[in-house]
């Protein structure tokens, strides 16, 4: 099982004194091509501010994020799982799991991002900025990304749970299978189900808790909506590829 998940735009500062990216280090090896072409592009728009304002879409006290980029290489990195901050990074709590519940999310998490593609839960990296709909200077980021990400995903075994944003499911499509399944967080209302904003980051983020707590490795869906149900977890069928989490 592989549990997909977006990024954030906010990132944690800081991170292991004297550490600093290794690309090497990273899950995910056939994507280093790509990332070494992101972070190439990104430290060019980092040496120009003003371009870096408008490519990131940065207001004026955000400076800040774009000298991150600038400093990509060097600045000192902490796992991904840490890195990430917001809603659904909250909600997962990921500093109070034990080792055990960390190792599991390791093998079985995968957070995407603009500049590393995607990588695995404790995958060590910067703070930086770029989001998926942020302009690199010659570098399309779909076209950097879709084949190469989905290329990755096509290799891993078993079920795949995507709980990326639409944005960031469109860099890197799933394959198409019966055991790779879109994830929409929804609300009942009226008898009628509709797509939620705020919680549905939270409910991601703790339904992702949920199944690395449990360290159950599903290996189909219907396995997943098992023990959703004995949880009470109301993840269920709903448009063809997809399950909805109401919440």
């Amino acid at each position: 099982m592989l549990i997909l998940l977006p990024p954030s735009e906010t990132k944690r500062e800081g991170g292991a004194e004297g550490s600093g990216l290794d690309l090497n280090a990273l899950g995910f090896a056939g994507l280093a091509s790509a990332r070494r072409t992101a972070l190439d592009a990104l430290e060019e728009l980092a040496s120009d501010p003003e371009a870096s304002a408008k490519a990131l879409k940065l207001g004026k006290t955000q400076a800040h994020e774009a000298e991150r980029n600038r400093r990509i290489r060097t600045s000192p990195v902490m796992p991904a799982l840490d890195r990430y901050d917001g809603v659904l990074y909250d909600a997962l709590d990921g500093a109070t799991l034990d080792r055990s519940a960390r190792g599991f999310a390791h093998r079985h998490v995968a957070i995407a991002s603009a500049l590393f593609g995607i990588t695995r839960a404790l995958d060590p990296i910067p703070a930086y900025r770029l989001s998926a709909d942020s302009r690199l200077p010659g570098v399309p980021l779909k076209k950097l990304w879709a084949p190469a990400i989905s290329t990755e995903l096509a290799r891993e075994p078993g079920l795949v749970l995507d709980l990326r944003s639409e944005a960031y499911a469109s860099l890197g499509p799933v394959p198409s299978r019966p055991d790779s399944v879109f994830v929409r967080v929804v609300t009942e209302d009226g008898g009628r189900r509709r797509a939620l904003n705020h919680f549905n980051k939270a409910g991601k983020g703790r339904l992702t808790r949920a199944l690395v707590l449990a360290g159950i490795d599903h290996p189909d869906v219907d396995a997943l909506l098992a023990w959703a149900a004995s949880e009470g977890i109301r993840l269920e069928p709903g448009a063809p590829g997809e399950l909805d989490l109401v919440v």
